[in-house]
């Protein structure tokens, strides 16, 4: 009997296969999302990667201080302990795929909120036998980090993957990162990002965004710079290593520093956004800079200084249109070239570890011929629709009644324009038709819904309590209007109201 009850409890898990992880669901309420495959596998193939450089580092530093560079240091990994932090962990899939795929990793806790997700993770830890590797933990994601800001018990790697904004994690996990550690943050809420709600976005982030060709970018730019001012508060600074847009989400990966010094630089790295309204020109205005000034004491002494502005004139000098003012943004690299270089190789060396292998390619490909030093960007079709030109090729021009057309062509041409081919036009990632974007897995794809935290026994929802609530109770008035009373009802009340006067 025991051993057919058993069997029907396995029969009802739900199993989910990703990499070497397998997980097993007894419930809907914990968080799982299949198209997020994309996102788990690039933070595996970055890990891996950064792992390696972070013991090579740290036993580099450690034998700089020995000051014997012929001592004979024992290079064993273990020495530098490796700790990942999954403030929120759901199912626990990344967890147990961290432990079971990167390499080096010493200590993982998955912590979650909700208590059915880490009876969940407690067991699908157990059933991947990664239990000497993975601790679980039941607590507020921002108050686990807060007990861990001490310096010596900081992690090495701290994985924030919220639904929806990140921004209420980031002030306690620029605490709880050690010196060279990598931040890993996801940001869903693309439509505040992305300009429909530049007032919401302010509050979030602390920054305005615009409606722009270029908001995904945009949208990556005013998450660092989110990031980067928690850090500063603390004398800490960010090194972006990786930032993509993808499907629903950005995600950036930042190396996390102390350094008063360097948080001085902060200034120069930001930048105000004004858009022409008219012809969507962009003009960058930097909150601050450096120069050289050298000394005998310090002959590469920077100092700092305040540029003037405004960068722009009252109208637009390309269609004589106004300006809307938005950021402070990232305006730095967010890539870091080399990093991603090895990433990429990682991929290509190891393609059979990754579910998507070759949107990995694809995407890293991509973002190694990005401009470095070329913040935002413009889409030709909105350059020559404005024109009403057509794109290309560029046979017929006609000139409407459009003041912001006018004036633009009206201007005399200051710029050589060539027009011959460029052997870089079309890049090696374009032409081998390498993979950008994922297939749909599932019919309806998407973010999906957010994951139920249990506060105690399984309750209608309000939702479904209230469905039809109101024509209900039109109905019950409707039924008590027309039905007739009878004599007797008509009686009793007469006399309930004689006795109540009496």
């Amino acid at each position: 009997m025991k051993m057919e009850e058993s069997t029907l409890e396995i029969k009802s898990l739900k199993t989910i296969k990703e990499g070497q992880a397998e997980i097993c669901l007894k419930t809907d309420k914990v968080f799982y999302n299949p198209v997020q495959e994309f996102n788990r596998d690039l933070s595996i193939a970055v890990l891996s990667v950064f792992t390696e450089e972070f013991i090579a580092e740290k036993l580099a530093l450690k034998q700089k201080k020995t000051q014997n560079v012929n001592s004979n240091i024992n290079n064993d990994n273990n020495q530098i302990p490796v700790t990942i932090l999954e403030a929120l962990s759901a199912t626990g899939l990344r967890s147990i795929r961290y432990a079971k795929e990167v390499p080096n990793i010493s200590k993982i806790i998955a912590n979650d909120l909700s208590k059915d997700a880490v009876n969940t993770i407690q067991e699908n830890i157990i059933h991947n036998n990664v239990q000497n590797i993975i601790e679980t933990s039941h607590d507020d994601a921002c108050m686990l980090m807060y007990k861990h800001k001490h310096p010596m018990e900081r992690f090495t790697v701290i994985d924030l993957d919220p639904y929806g904004c990140p921004s209420i994690f980031l002030d306690s996990a620029v605490q709880s990162v050690q010196d060279g550690g990598l931040l890993l943050v996801t940001a869903t809420d693309m439509a505040v990002l992305a300009g429909n709600s530049p007032e919401t976005c302010y509050s979030k982030y602390g920054a305005i965004s615009l409606k722009t060709k270029c908001c995904h970018e945009m949208a990556l730019r005013i998450l660092l710079q989110c990031i980067e001012s928690h850090a500063n508060r603390y004398g800490r600074y960010t090194v972006p290593m990786l930032s993509i847009s993808a499907d629903f989400y950005i995600r950036v990966f930042v190396k996390v520093y102390s350094g008063a010094i360097h948080c001085k630089k902060t200034t120069s790295k930001l930048s105000m956004v004004y858009q022409c309204v008219g012809c969507d020109n962009i003009t960058l205005q930097p909150l601050g800079g450096f120069k050289d000034n050298p000394t005998e004491r310090n002959p590469g002494q920077m100092k700092a200084y305040l540029p003037t502005g405004p960068a722009v004139g009252e109208r637009c000098t390309n269609c004589n249109q106004k300006h809307h003012l938005g950021g402070p943004i990232w305006s730095a690299p967010i890539h870091d070239e080399v990093f991603v270089s090895k990433v990429l190789t990682h991929v290509q060396e190891h393609p059979d570890l990754f579910g998507t292998a070759k949107r990995l390619d694809g995407v890293l490909s991509m973002v190694r011929e990005e401009l470095m030093d070329a913040p935002l960007y413009y889409i030709l079709d909105k350059m020559f629709g404005r024109v009403h030109c057509e794109t290309m090729p560029m046979l017929v021009m006609r000139l409407e009644a459009d003041p912001v057309a006018s004036h633009i062509l009206s201007q005399d041409t200051k710029t050589v324009i060539d027009l011959s081919e460029r052997a870089d036009a079309n890049p090696v990632s374009r032409r081998d038709g390498r993979l950008r974007f994922q297939f749909n897995p599932t019919p309806y794809w998407g973010p999906g819904s957010r994951a139920a935290i249990n506060v105690g026994d399984d309750k209608m929802s309000k939702a479904i309590k209230n469905q039809n609530k109101h024509k209900n109770k039109e109905r019950r008035q409707g039924k008590r209007e027309h039905s007739p009373r009878s004599d007797e009802e008509t009686r009793k009340i007469h006399a309930k109201t004689d006795d109540e006067n009496i």
